[in-house]
């Protein structure tokens, strides 16, 4: 067991992604922890399903930054809920080998290729729907897969 759990390590190591900075005002990637909404991390529950994603903590209103080297492809629509049209919005990203999208950001452009640090667009105001929330971009592979590594 000790010998896979190396092996694991190492290919994370040489996967080469190195994530920076997504929000203005949290250079460190600050996850979500726990609000009256729940928790950030991938897992987390949500009543009667799995949170597929990791939420960064990010004031709305902030500027959303390419965490690495990415291809915009695409808007994404978040809800088929009106009433949550204010936060309503989210990119498609492709860069080193990943597919993910992030919610709650109005991007600036949806297609093109933008390099890491590079702003991307604005945090939406997540207050006006679910007040008292640790406002956050959501990020979430294509897959559905846990992207805690990736980041942190």
């Amino acid at each position: 067991m000790r010998q896979v759990i190396v092996l694991l390590v190492v290919l994370c190591v040489c996967d080469g992604v190195e994530f920076g900075q997504l929000c203005q005002g949290n250079p460190s990637n600050r996850r979500r922890t726990s609000d009256r909404y729940g928790q950030g991390h991938y897992g987390a529950s949500r009543g009667g399903r799995l949170h597929k994603g990791v939420d960064i903590e990010c004031s709305d209103g902030s500027v959303v930054y390419a965490p690495f080297d990415v291809t915009l492809h695409g808007k994404v629509i978040v809800y088929n809920d009106r009433s949550k049209a204010a936060i309503n919005e989210g990119i498609n990203l492709r860069g080193e080998g990943h597919c993910f999208k992030l919610f709650y950001v109005r991007p600036d452009k949806t297609t093109g290729s933008v390099t890491k640090g590079e702003r991307i667009g604005t945090m939406l105001p997540m207050q006006s729907v679910y007040p008292g929330i640790t406002s956050h971009v959501h990020i979430q592979m294509c897959d559905k897969s846990d992207p805690t590594a990736m980041i942190f």
